[in-house]
C-alpha cells in the first residue's frame, strides 16, 4: 500500500502506479515545451553548467556560461585553466571557489581515465570531482539520451506531495519513482516535475488552486485553493 493523505483509504500499487501515470501525462498536456533550461552545445558545455548550477539560477548561469565556454572550448583547456581566471568568470553563480575546483579536478580526471571525452555511463560519471547523481542524470538524460530521473529539491518536494513517496533519501526517491513510470519518460518527466515546481508547487505557498493536477494530488489544498488567489502565485521562467 503507498502512501496517502489522512483520512484518504491506503492506495494499492496498482491503483499508484495509474494515477502517477495519469499525472505524467497530465503535466505533459500542461507542459509540452518542458526541457533542460541550462544552455549547452555538447556534453562538456552541459556538465560544466549544471556544476555551476548547483544553489544558483538556471537564468544566472546561462549569463555566465557563454563567456566560460568561449575561453575553455574543451576539456583540455578547463584542465589547465588558471583558477584564479575561472573563479572571476564564475563568481556570480555563487560558491565559485569549489566550483572552480570540481570543474578543473572534472576535466582533469575526463583528461586522465577517459581520454578527453565525457563519459556517458553513470557508474563513470559519478567517479568525477563534483559529479553525484543528480548531476550524472542531468548529463545522461539531455547529452546522451539515456533516460535519467534528476532528482533535485523540486522532484523531491513534488513527488512526496504526490504520494508517490515518503522517501527523502534522493537514490531511495529515485528509484521508487523509476519503478512508477516508464524508463523511456524518466528524462522527460524529471523536466516536467521540475517547471511544475517553479511554476506552480512552490516550497511555501503552492498555487493549488490552478493546478492541473488538483483531483489526484494528495496535498490539495496545501496552498490557497480560490483560483483567483492561487494565480496570483503562478510564476514563469526562467528559474532556479
Amino acid at each position: 500500500m503507498a502512501t496517502n493523505a489522512a483520512g484518504r483509504k491506503p492506495e494499492t500499487r496498482l491503483a499508484l502506479v495509474r494515477r502517477a501515470r495519469k499525472m505524467n501525462r497530465i503535466l505533459a498536456d500542461t507542459y509540452p515545451e518542458a526541457h533542460c533550461e541550462l544552455d549547452f552545445g555538447n556534453p562538456l558545455e552541459l556538465l560544466v553548467a549544471t556544476i555551476l548550477s548547483a544553489q544558483c539560477t538556471d537564468k544566472r548561469v546561462n549569463m555566465v556560461t557563454p563567456i566560460l565556454f568561449a575561453k575553455y572550448p574543451t576539456v583540455e583547456d578547463y584542465a589547465a585553466a588558471d583558477r584564479s581566471e575561472m573563479e572571476e568568470i564564475i563568481r556570480s553563480t555563487g560558491f565559485f571557489r569549489a566550483k572552480t575546483n570540481s570543474i578543473i579536478g572534472m576535466a582533469q580526471a575526463v583528461c586522465e581515465k577517459y581520454g578527453g571525452e565525457v563519459p556517458g555511463k553513470l557508474k563513470d560519471l559519478v567517479t568525477l570531482p563534483g559529479v553525484g547523481r543528480k548531476t550524472a542524470n542531468v548529463v545522461l538524460g539531455n547529452a546522451f539520451d539515456v533516460p535519467g530521473l534528476t532528482v533535485d529539491t523540486h522532484f523531491q518536494r513534488l513527488v512526496r506531495r504526490f504520494g508517490w513517496t515518503e522517501e527523502t533519501d534522493p537514490v531511495k526517491i529515485e528509484h521508487v519513482v523509476g519503478e512508477l513510470l516508464p524508463k523511456r519518460e524518466w528524462t522527460i518527466f524529471s523536466h516536467r516535475v521540475i517547471w511544475h515546481g517553479r511554476r506552480i508547487c512552490h516550497a511555501r505557498r503552492p498555487a493549488c488552486g490552478v493546478c492541473p493536477l488538483a483531483a489526484l494530488c494528495p496535498s490539495y489544498g496545501t496552498g490557497p485553493t480560490a483560483a483567483a488567489e492561487a494565480e496570483k502565485l503562478v510564476r514563469s521562467g526562467p528559474f532556479s
